[in-house]
């Protein structure tokens, strides 16, 4: 038999307490999450992050992520070409499997993400 999960309000959920954000190059950038659901193997991840405002390094070369954003404004801009994107309440971003690049968030930035592992 195969069960299925689901969740209510993302957007209060309380994500436990705040940590420095490691790749981080804005002092006092702090961060939170909660992984919501794993697939059996550890492959496939779904939770809901936040981040305070600040700049930091993203590297997705050994997984994708889908992001849903649920409040706040960043931008990101990936460093393999330079695409830039603004994204804030609704929209959903795709970070395909080798992306690279930096998150700047300008307001504190609440998410869910879809993140998949390299086979």
């Amino acid at each position: 038999m195969i069960n299925f999960d689901s969740f209510g309000d993302l957007s209060s959920l309380d994500l436990g307490d705040f940590a420095p954000k490691p790749t981080s190059f804005t002092d006092g950038q702090v961060e939170a999450a909660k992984q919501l659901w794993a697939s059996e193997d550890g492959a496939s991840k779904v939770g809901v992050w936040e981040c305070t405002p600040g700049r930091f390094s993203a590297d997705r070369t050994q997984s994708s992520e889908i992001c849903h954003i649920l409040s706040g404004t960043a931008t990101v801009v990936s460093s393999q070409g330079g695409d830039e994107r603004q994204i804030g309440p609704g929209d959903l971003l795709v970070l395909p499997l080798g992306w690279q690049g930096e998150w700047t968030i300008h307001q504190k930035l609440r998410k869910t993400y879809v993140i998949t592992q390299r086979a």
